[in-house]
């Protein structure tokens, strides 16, 4: 089982009023030149928030939520200091009830 870490806010937050797309080409361009493997993906309505152990998070973030979603706890706690109004956590995956860490709950 893996620990994921999460950064979590409403998706028109994070994805309309910050300047987010920015931060994340500057973070792919950086681990590509340190020839380092992308360890963090953005997830609209992210299904990891349906489990059960989650639900008081679910509650406290406004829907539809966008996440971003790492291995690397550095890189979230650095995000974390870049944007506000934001929550940030952690879980293991795949579990019975997060069968998938990157799953979408978001109709394509």
């Amino acid at each position: 089982m893996q620990t994921y870490y999460y950064l979590l806010a409403s998706k028109h937050f994070l994805i309309e009023e910050e300047p987010f797309e920015e931060v994340l080409k500057e973070r792919t361009r950086y681990y590509q030149e340190q020839e380092k493997e992308i360890d963090f993906w953005l997830v609209t309505q992210p299904a990891f928030l349906e489990a059960p152990e989650l639900a008081e998070v679910k509650a406290k973030c406004p829907q539809p939520a966008a996440a971003v979603i790492s291995t690397n706890e550095q890189f979230i706690t650095w995000l974390k200091l870049r944007l506000e109004f934001v929550v940030t956590g952690q879980f293991q995956a795949p579990s019975a009830s997060i069968p998938d860490p990157l799953a979408s709950l978001a109709v394509a």
